[in-house]
């Protein structure tokens, strides 16, 4: 195989090149590619609820006093944060955080109501 032309016309030489020691091999980013693909993403789920709006603003209070404190945090991993608080608690000590939560309708605020578009389909009824 020494002997035989390249693709472009010079002729090979017998030995391969020496490589360098100083070159890292390519295995530490295989191997890295490797370990991402390993890992599974947690799913997350979107989901919405309804609070008094004095509790919804002691989650920007609590906010603040986070980044008062040098932790930059947002609204679900503070939510996230008392929930893991509420799991560490013992029966009694969640029985009375809960019965001190004030019951709420749920469902969206009441608003402005939207008035009726009339549709084309309406309008040539009409006519």
């Amino acid at each position: 195989m020494a002997n035989r032309p390249s693709k472009f016309g010079a002729k090979r030489t017998g030995a391969a090149p020496a490589r360098s020691a100083k070159r890292k091999p390519e295995a530490s980013l295989k191997s890295k590619r490797k370990a991402a693909k390993s890992v599974k993403l947690v799913r997350v789920i979107r989901d919405s609820f309804t609070m008094p709006a004095a509790e919804h603003q002691l989650i920007g209070a609590l906010k603040k006093r986070c980044i008062g404190l040098g932790v930059a945090i947002k609204k679900s991993e503070l939510l996230r944060a008392g929930l893991a608080s509420l799991v560490r608690l013992p029966d009694e000590g969640l029985a009375k955080a809960v019965a001190a939560v004030e019951s709420v309708k749920t469902g969206r605020p009441p608003g402005k109501k939207k008035k009726k578009r009339k549709t084309n389909r309406a309008k040539r009824k009409k006519q």
